[in-house]
């Protein structure tokens, strides 16, 4: 238990990756127009998801234990977005289990055990994990009506449970950006599973 709780903390807090990029709040959405691959079998890309208010992106997985505490809030955090007329997109970049337990067919079935209802894409050779500097699973990224960053970091303050939730970060920010309003909090620590990515 010790184990594995140590290891935990190690993924937790993996560093930024050498060789990948680092998008900072404020700058513009990169890579908008490549198309990925969905459960559904449709292709889509990010200007495709983005709606006139902003456009949520998501790094996530399908055996991450935080994504596993986390899993359970996503579909409210989709109604939240569609409420305020964001696009949301989560992307599994996990080039390395591509062929196991991150594999297209084992995402589809995540997607149907799970009730998934917004686009889950495969993030083929992690290309917009490596764009934004995405680090875990999960590790958000909120982008308001100029495709500007206005928000990264984790989803709330407590991953163990909705209930004890202090700080909504993501939520908070989408509203902001739905009233067009600055975000008062625009950056937190990602906490996660370190991102299995694929490097040049």
């Amino acid at each position: 238990m010790k184990r594995w709780f140590v290891f935990l903390m190690v993924v937790a807090f993996f560093p930024a990756v050498a060789g990948t990029g680092t998008l900072e709040i404020g700058g513009k959405v990169t890579h908008s127009d490549v198309k990925m691959l969905d459960v559904s079998g449709e292709k889509v890309s990010l200007a495709d998801v983005a709606k006139e208010n902003g456009l949520l992106v998501m790094f996530s997985s399908n055996t991450c234990p935080f994504v596993q505490q986390w899993e359970s809030r996503f579909p409210e955090i989709k109604k939240w977005a569609d409420k305020n007329n964001v696009g949301m997109i989560v992307l599994n970049s996990n080039y390395k289990n591509r062929d196991g337990v991150d594999s297209y067919e084992e995402m589809q079935k995540r997607a149907r055990e799970k009730n998934y209802n917004f686009y889950y894409v495969v993030d083929k050779e992690s290309k917009i994990a490596n764009a934004f500097g995405g680090q875990t699973t999960p590790h958000v990224f909120l982008f308001d009506s100029r495709m500007e960053l206005v928000y990264k970091g984790a989803i709330d303050d407590n991953y163990k449970s909705a209930d004890a939730v202090k700080q909504a970060y993501l939520k908070d920010a989408i509203s902001s950006i739905a009233k067009g309003e600055n975000v008062a909090i625009a950056e937190t620590k990602p906490i996660g599973c370190s991102i299995k990515r694929k490097q040049d």
